[in-house]
């Protein structure tokens, strides 16, 4: 079955007004800013940031066909700094545009390199170009600080599934550019499966659905129906968005971590499953959750630190897939673990101390004499060996005299702290029945 078009429907069914584009709504409603800068016609520099499929190419398109402004476009994987110069000589050309600035879209800009992005910086800061930028990382890690400061980031967010149904119906209906010249019928149920599948991207959302149509075969009356057997062979794996290298890298392990500290094994569980389906490193997520261990569970369990460093080496020895388990054992005992941080507060407020004070020195009666005539000095004079004592416990005054009585460890008495608390207490009447 020939189409109309050689082009791709998800190509062809780009929005041509604002009114036609589907979702982000946080950016696009009447009345903010995108939308007033594209309805006036009053452009300044911009970057669009959001996962594939949002819109940022078709808000390119859009600005291309309403800008009374010269308009070029870029990809910044097949262009260079000989591209960027031609198009502000031809900027600055009066006779061939009189305005003396051109919009110029980059797609993919924060694959231009430093020097590619430092090109550009003069012709932005003096208006010859109004840079649009299109970027599925952060471009606030990506694209060069000086350039950020000059544009307004725009963040696309993935698109809701009504948002998807939307725009597959209009694919659906569309005589001119969809598919409205045929007769289809698409089930409720793939419907929903494809808007569900494609993860907020249209692109994906579009493409499954111009396949479906391709391949399926009339009815005896030119009837073609999609069911939801049809959508998911036509769509086969679900679309993740994780980028192992990107953004979503550290906005997945960071919902880890805080899972994990958070104590909502479920939610641990989740975040663990989209690293490893995104094919994030084994041994990174390992590293992760042991010092997880240590930070957020600290001695109020100090068995989690045990099972995180044997799930690190294990995962090591055994690899995927069966290293899945192995993190989600580890996981989820530091997700279900008593909480503390005392131990981490403890070192972090001694470095503080060693780093902003005078500390004082070690106490002479705590020092090693190993060298003869040390002992001259009173190295180890004093020492209370603590076997010696009831309970094995010697009243002595450990830390250097400007730092006598300095409390670091406070813990706060979750699982195995209450017994640490305990011993501490029964430590010191120790010490003090020792003073008497």
């Amino acid at each position: 079955m020939a189409l109309r078009s050689s082009e791709p429907l998800a190509y062809r069914m780009c929005p041509r007004t604002l009114e036609e584009f589907a979702g982000q709504k946080h950016i696009l409603s009447e009345g903010k800013l995108l939308y007033r800068m594209i309805k006036a016609d009053r452009l300044s520099s911009v970057i669009f940031w959001g996962p594939p499929g949002t819109g940022k190419t078709s808000l390119a398109r859009l600005i291309a066909a309403t800008t009374k402004t010269e308009f070029a476009r870029i990809n910044a994987v097949s262009s260079g700094v000989s591209d960027i110069k031609q198009i502000v000589s031809d900027a600055r050309n009066l006779l061939m545009n009189p305005s003396g600035r051109t919009v110029l879209f980059i797609d993919e800009i924060h694959r231009f390199n430093k020097a590619q992005q430092d090109a550009l910086l003069p012709y932005v800061e003096d208006g010859t170009i109004i840079l649009i930028g299109a970027t599925t990382e952060n471009p606030f890690f990506e694209v060069n600080k000086a350039l950020i400061s000059r544009s307004t980031v725009f963040q696309l967010l993935p698109l809701e599934n009504d948002d998807i149904k939307q725009i597959l119906k209009a694919a659906m209906n569309d005589v001119e550019r969809g598919l409205g010249n045929y007769d289809i019928e698409i089930d409720d149920d793939a419907l929903d499966f494809l808007a569900d599948v494609s993860s907020g991207d249209a692109r994906t959302a579009l493409n499954a659905l111009e396949l479906a149509f391709l391949t399926t075969e009339d009815d005896p009356g030119s009837h073609i129906r999609i069911t939801r057997e049809i959508a998911a062979e036509c769509v086969q794996q679900k679309s993740i968005r994780f980028d192992k290298k990107g953004d979503s890298h550290y906005d997945n392990i960071s919902a880890f971590i805080k899972s994990m500290r958070g104590s909502d094994p479920d939610a641990t569980a989740f975040y663990l499953a989209r690293a490893l389906a995104g094919g994030e490193d084994i041994n990174f997520i390992a590293r992760r959750i042991v010092i997880c261990a240590c930070e957020d569970v600290g001695t109020a369990n100090p068995t989690a630190l045990l099972v995180a460093q044997a799930a690190a080496e294990a995962v090591r020895m055994i690899g995927m897939p069966e290293a899945r388990i192995i993190l989600a054992h580890a996981a989820i005992t530091v997700a279900t673990s008593p909480k503390s941080n005392a131990a981490y507060m403890a070192v972090e407020s001694a470095l503080s101390d060693v780093k902003s004070r005078d500390t004082g020195e070690v106490p002479p009666w705590l020092r090693n004499p190993v060298a003869e005539g040390l002992r001259e000095f009173e190295y180890g004079e004093g020492y209370k060996y603590a076997h010696d004592y009831p309970g094995h416990v010697a009243d002595m005054q450990f830390l250097p005299d400007k730092m006598a009585g300095t409390k670091y460890y406070l813990p706060c008495g979750n699982g195995a702290e209450q017994k640490i608390i305990e011993y501490l207490e029964w430590a010191e009447k120790l010490k003090a029945g020792q003073r008497t």
